[in-house]
């Protein structure tokens, strides 16, 4: 990769990483808590994953400019987080209900809280669905273009989805021979994750001895 595209890198992996953890944390009181609110908050959830990202850019850019937060990482990450969130709180919630809250009553029993049984016993069980919705959300930031095109302007900090835009010359000329290396360079990383989430997919039954009855 060139240096162009070292923002991508902090991006998308920041962005997996705290929709992840911030994902896992809503999800474990919806999948574990009977409450009356619970089915209209996920119809909720589900409608926030319909929104399309470019509807949000001019109120999004307005707000980065008076919080100054322009061309930052550390504003960029989480919003984008924020626009992963609905769809990695869904996943993870299915993927939770199918960790038998039995093994968590055994571990209450035994003097645990619920934030010791989320971190020891549901998060290692759930392992390949930690791993499928960080491959997801981090795919996703890694081909996003619109966001870093609109919110970042120091080619150090652009990411290679906009840097790909740079090969596409004015009048239609194109360096198709850079784009076709930079192209094979930059897709690399997501067929390398899919690869790993087709061999993560497969232990997915792994709960299936969890609990004997």
């Amino acid at each position: 990769m060139t240096r162009r595209s070292t923002g991508l890198d902090y991006c998308s992996l920041g962005t997996a990483l705290l929709t992840v953890v911030a994902g896992a944390l809503a999800a474990y009181p919806l999948s574990r808590y009977k409450m009356r609110f619970t089915r209209g908050l996920m119809y909720t959830i589900l409608f926030g994953t319909c929104l399309p990202i470019t509807a949000m850019m001019v109120p999004v850019y307005s707000l980065f400019v008076r919080l100054n937060l322009l061309d930052s990482m550390s504003g960029i990450i989480p919003f984008m987080a924020a626009t992963s969130l609905p769809m990695a709180v869904w996943m993870l919630k299915n993927f939770m209900d199918s960790v038998p809250i039995s093994l968590e009553e055994a571990a209450w029993v035994d003097g645990a809280s619920a934030m010791q049984t989320l971190w020891r016993i549901v998060l290692p069980l759930m392992k390949p669905g930690l791993v499928v919705v960080f491959i997801f959300v981090f795919t996703g930031a890694w081909g996003n273009f619109v966001v870093p095109f609109v919110l970042t302007f120091d080619s150090m900090k652009q990411p290679a989805a906009v840097a790909i835009y740079n090969f596409f010359g004015m009048y239609g000329t194109i360096a198709y021979g850079k784009l076709a290396a930079f192209s094979i360079l930059y897709s690399t990383p997501v067929l390398v994750l899919y690869a790993v989430m087709q061999k993560v997919s497969g232990n997915s039954f792994a709960l299936a001895g969890a609990v004997k009855g």
